[in-house]
């Protein structure tokens, strides 16, 4: 993947690359970047200088090529190959991530859950589960490089150190502290608490603009 390639440009190629699996699926052989754009809510210009980033050939006039984007997508995003994940923390967060179908439909695939509670302990399901003191050694033997933390917040640092040291580059942690990783471990914390006061924050601040819009006009 390019080095010039941001957080940001890095989840354009992703939106895109689901929309131009819809339109192939359509029917659609090639794509233009206005309707690209429009799709993710982006101008025409970000499309094309996203794909000119990472030399994907197409212009103006002519359009793109909706299979040679989907290849040369694939290719960067890592989609050409599987994506194996372990889970630490096999409670409601992590039973539900062990059970969302959609991640098989994204290459994703979560190959072992652990957890400290041996009633959650079930090695011969379908996705196995494992006591949390086999993390370390299960992730050095298969080479696992991203892993899901969903433990109370008072084991997630020690799980993420315990994931780092056995070699894991990415983590998405869904525990309600915010981690910080070393080294080349990438951390995306994911506070659903904090996600949702912030929605309601928003909507709370839209709808008072809103008011106060609406009482000036009637005022005038």
């Amino acid at each position: 993947m390019p080095n010039s390639l941001n957080k940001s440009t890095i989840l354009r190629l992703a939106r895109y690359f689901r929309v131009l699996q819809k339109l192939k699926t359509m029917g659609f052989v090639k794509v233009f970047s206005n309707n690209l754009g429009d799709a993710i809510g982006v101008t025409p210009s970000v499309v094309r200088k996203d794909f000119s980033l990472i030399n994907l050939p197409g212009n103006k006039r002519g359009g793109y090529n909706i299979d040679t984007l989907l290849e040369q997508l694939a290719v960067i995003l890592g989609k050409n190959r599987p994506h194996e994940v372990v889970l630490a923390g096999c409670g409601k967060i992590g039973t539900a991530l062990m059970e969302y179908k959609e991640f098989a439909r994204e290459g994703i695939r979560i190959i072992a859950g652990f957890d400290a509670d041996p009633a959650r302990h079930r090695p011969d399901a379908p996705v196995p589960v494992y006591d949390i003191a086999e993390l370390g050694p299960y992730v050095r033997e298969h080479g696992v490089q991203v892993g899901i933390i969903a433990v109370p917040d008072s084991a997630a640092t020690q799980v993420l150190a315990v994931m780092q040291e056995a070699g894991i580059k990415g983590v998405l942690n869904f525990a309600p502290v915010e981690l910080k990783g070393s080294g080349n471990c990438i951390i995306h914390n994911v506070n659903i608490g904090l996600e949702i006061e912030t929605l309601f924050y928003l909507v709370t601040i839209t709808n008072g603009i809103g008011a106060e819009i609406g009482s000036s006009d009637t005022a005038m």
